[in-house]
């Protein structure tokens, strides 16, 4: 669903070397790594383009070049395929061509998120923007970022994407504090989809933990951000955290683009972060595909039961 809002620009960070797939990350962006027939990065730019943000900035370094390409025509791929009459083919290569105006930008140096977003600064300006990152694909049958938009336009400062993880693995993320509730609910005990944020806390200890709601990689921020990063001092890690940045902005007033909201998102995440994420991810969307699954859900049950 696209957004109404007047938001239009993306930024996707994709300067990160991969190390945890090596060695098939050697001489490939992590970022190209196929969900099932679409590199990863693919699914998070159509996510943007779908929420209405076809201004895409893509944050690259070293040996990024095949990023560029995938989203480039290749017209002797393209004439070949026409010539075949491989009208199936020819619209799949087409597509990733076809998704918004992608504009590329080094990060240089590895200093973080935090710093990766400040890269944005002269190409967004001064304008509210989103940030997705690519290890996080959010399924395209659940609304997220068009609701992120939304309720920035409504409530200005920033607004981040949360979801609740068990306690046990929360020190793998950044948390926030949702005034001093583990779990956030209304009244009458129904879901609340937007909180303020009174602080954020990168990857604490889990006796620490304020809360279960991790942060997730979706993000609309307001330009005000980009003051607050170049005054950051590199934190957990020795990089510029963004979450550093925000936890600054959430006390600051909205005029002054201030103030931070959450949206939990209850729907369905794919994190392709790490190897065995990225499997359930792959599996997860072939088994719900027309061409793909029946026969791969029918091979998983035989496979499973002989385990």
């Amino acid at each position: 669903m696209s957004s109404t809002t007047s938001i239009r620009k993306a930024v996707i960070p994709a300067a990160g070397l991969g190390t945890r797939f090596l060695p098939a990350t050697k001489a490939m962006p992590k970022e190209m790594l196929p969900v099932v027939d679409e590199p990863a990065i693919q699914y998070v730019v159509a996510e943007a383009a779908n929420a209405g943000l076809e201004d895409i900035l893509m944050i690259t370094g070293r040996n990024k070049r095949a990023l560029e390409n995938h989203f480039d025509r290749v017209p002797d791929l393209e004439a070949t395929l026409e010539a075949k009459g491989d009208t199936k083919k020819l619209a799949a290569v087409r597509k990733a061509t076809e998704l918004g105006d992608l504009h590329y930008i080094r990060q240089g140096e590895a200093k973080g998120l935090g710093h990766a977003v400040l890269c944005a600064k002269r190409h967004v300006g001064n304008e509210p923007f989103a940030v997705l990152l690519g290890d996080d694909l959010i399924d395209e049958r659940d609304e997220l970022l068009s609701t992120m938009l939304e309720t920035q336009e409504r409530l200005g400062g920033s607004v981040i994407a949360v979801m609740e993880v068990p306690k046990e693995n929360i020190s793998a993320y950044g948390v926030i504090d949702a005034n001093g509730q583990d779990k956030v609910a209304g009244e009458n005990g129904e879901a609340v989809d937007v909180v303020p944020v009174h602080a954020l806390v990168e990857k604490p200890p889990v006796e620490e933990a304020p809360s279960n709601l991790a942060i997730i990689g979706r993000y609309v921020l307001h330009p005000a951000i980009f003051a607050e990063l170049e005054q950051t001092q590199p934190g957990r890690g020795d990089e510029i955290q963004l979450t550093d940045a925000l936890q600054a902005m959430a006390s600051k007033p909205v005029e002054d683009g201030g103030g931070v909201h959450a949206v939990i998102f209850r729907g369905r995440r794919y994190d392709t972060g790490d190897k065995l994420s990225y499997i359930k991810a792959t599996v997860t969307l072939a088994a719900d595909r027309e061409d793909l699954g029946p026969d791969l859900r029918e091979w998983l049950k035989e496979f499973v039961s002989q385990m």
